[in-house]
C-alpha cells in the first residue's frame, strides 16, 4: 500500500512538472534578430507558435531555411521524449521535445532515424523571452550552431 502511494504520488510530480513546462512554452514567439546569433547554414524560424491540441502540443513554425527558401512545418505530439512525425519540413521528418525543468525543454529533430538538430529552448522566469540553443547539420553535412531569442506576442 505505501509504494503504491509513492508511486501515485510519484507519478503525479511528474505529471505536474511537465504541464508547467508546456505552459510557459505557449503562445505566440516572434524572432528577435538583434539578440539571436544565427549560424551560416542553419534555419532561421522567425514565428514559432506552441499551442495545446487535445492531450499534446501543436508546433508551428515559420521562417526562412538554411537554403534561404520560406519554411512552414507542424508538429504535433507529446513532450514526452518521444518522437513524432512533421509535416512540411524537407530537412526533418520526426522531432521530440522532453520538459528538462519548468522553463526548459530539450529537442531533437531526426532525418532517416538520424539526429540533425538537437537543443534546449528555455523561457526567462518572466515568461517573456525564450532562447532557442541548437546545433547540428545542415542537409550538406555542414555543421552549424544557433541561438535564437523570440519575445512573446
Amino acid at each position: 500500500m505505501k509504494r503504491r502511494r509513492i508511486a501515485i504520488t510519484l507519478a503525479l510530480y511528474i505529471s505536474i512538472a511537465m504541464c508547467f513546462a508546456q505552459d510557459v512554452q505557449m503562445g505566440i514567439w516572434k524572432l528577435n534578430e538583434a539578440k539571436s546569433k544565427i549560424g551560416a547554414g542553419a534555419p532561421k524560424n522567425t514565428k514559432v507558435v506552441f499551442e495545446a491540441a487535445g492531450d499534446g502540443v501543436r508546433v508551428t513554425i515559420d521562417g526562412i531555411g538554411g537554403d534561404g527558401k520560406p519554411t512552414h512545418n507542424v508538429w504535433t505530439g507529446r513532450v514526452d521524449g518521444k518522437d513524432y512525425a512533421v509535416t512540411g519540413d524537407p530537412t526533418s521528418d520526426k522531432r521530440s521535445y522532453l520538459a528538462i525543468d519548468d522553463h526548459t525543454l530539450g529537442l531533437n529533430a531526426r532525418k532517416g532515424g538520424k539526429i540533425i538538430i538537437s537543443g534546449r529552448i528555455t523561457v526567462s522566469p518572466d515568461g517573456k523571452t525564450r532562447t532557442v540553443t541548437v546545433s547540428g547539420t545542415d542537409p550538406t553535412g555542414k555543421k552549424f550552431q544557433s541561438t535564437a531569442v523570440y519575445d512573446r506576442r
